[in-house]
């Protein structure tokens, strides 16, 4: 497992977050200052230096249930209100789109250009607001101070983090199941087509060399494939072609999109394990989440300006039945921390006070870690 995966998986679901929303505002014709208003809050949230500080710390990944915890709580970060079924239908399409760009890297190294692509679109949605898009661009000065350096062999270990946390979901997406690029059971397609890596050659050709490295003989296959050359390398730099279009926008077409639970007993159950056995890692996850809330600082909504509810849905009566039919134990319950005592113990915990609801006062714990369990409410 690598330390360094942690920053990539949460900018890329949230790159596919803000796609998803975007597409959502203008589909329910939502007026333009608030649509940007909502962009502009989530973004600048999701920039936050602090909550960056302790993103980019050397870290194991935590569960789904975990990083689910964090983006539900970045999704409400402005006037804008999901309920549980649209938030699930959000947090699915936003890890199935990553998942298959992940299994689509050509490199390994790839998947930071995949970055790129969503910090680019990023950028895009706050062209107005030069305080924000600074954010973005320390955050793209820290992927490459952090990543530029690193192996060819340190990225494929993070992309092998990457599809382990992934390997269980198989959620079925109307465009790719339409693009044929998903099968009914969702599994995805993967192309025996197209450009192959940069700095590689087209499969098809076997050199032998003798024991003094000299080139002897040339022996030829058929691969089964189309493959051609990569034109170019794409850009590792603040602006550039970056080449590869995973990480773009697949909805910057208006096309109405589903997700759909797959068949599969077996998924089904080892989901449901995941969600509702004891983690042994439990004070960790814990410890993690009040980091990264307390580095968040979400503000309230001020003012006199009402907030709105976003359907992912076409209609409410969808929204209702998805609500209805999706089994109870699939659901992401989101897990509410309460605050109380001794702040001067934790200064993490003084930053949540401000942000959640006190409640009845826990006992005195013996770590810090029990302190924070007892503060977790249905974890």
């Amino acid at each position: 497992m690598s330390l360094r995966t942690l920053p990539l998986l949460f900018l890329n679901l949230g790159g596919e977050m803000l796609y998803i929303l975007d597409q959502r505002l203008r589909a329910q014709n939502i007026p333009a200052d608030k649509a940007r208003k909502v962009l502009n809050d989530i973004i600048s949230t999701m920039f936050n230096r602090k909550f960056m500080e302790e993103l980019f710390k050397p870290q194991e990944l935590y569960s789904k249930k975990a990083l689910r915890t964090v983006y539900d709580r970045l999704a409400h970060a402005s006037i804008m209100r999901l309920n549980q079924a649209s938030m699930d239908k959000l947090y699915d399409l936003m890890t199935m789109a990553f998942k298959y760009q992940v299994l689509l890297c050509p490199r390994p190294k790839d998947v930071l250009l995949v970055t790129f692509n969503h910090l680019d679109a990023i950028k895009g949605f706050i062209q107005d607001s030069p305080a924000i898009l600074q954010q973005v661009e320390e955050t793209f000065q820290q992927l490459t101070d952090r990543y530029g350096g690193l192996s060819d062999g340190e990225f494929q270990l993070i992309r092998q983090t990457l599809l382990i946390f992934f390997q269980d979901l198989h959620i079925r997406v109307s465009i790719f199941l339409k693009d044929k690029v998903q099968n009914s059971n969702g599994r995805f397609v993967l192309p025996v087509s197209g450009p192959v890596p940069w700095g590689t050659e087209v499969p098809g050709l076997i050199r032998i060399f003798s024991d003094k490295g000299k080139e002897v003989k040339k022996v030829e296959f058929k691969h089964g494939g189309h493959y051609v050359t990569a034109p170019k390398e794409g850009s590792f730099e603040l602006y550039g072609d970056r080449v590869l279009k995973l990480g773009t926008n697949m909805y910057s077409m208006n096309r109405p999109v589903e997700t759909h639970m797959s068949g599969a007993s077996k998924n089904l159950a080892s989901r449901t394990q995941e969600i509702i056995a004891p983690n042994p890692l439990a004070k960790e996850e814990l410890n993690f989440l009040a980091r990264l809330m307390g580095g968040m600082e979400i503000k309230k909504p001020s003012g006199p300006e009402p907030g709105f509810r976003l359907n992912l849905f076409t209609t409410d009566e969808e929204e209702e039945q998805a609500a209805l039919t999706r089994p109870e134990e699939l659901s992401y319950e989101v897990i509410n921390i309460q605050a109380t005592q001794d702040r001067q113990r934790n200064e993490e915990l003084a930053r949540i006070m401000g942000e959640f609801e006190v409640m009845e006062q826990p006992k005195q714990s013996a770590s810090k870690g029990d302190d924070l369990l007892a503060m977790m409410d249905g974890f």
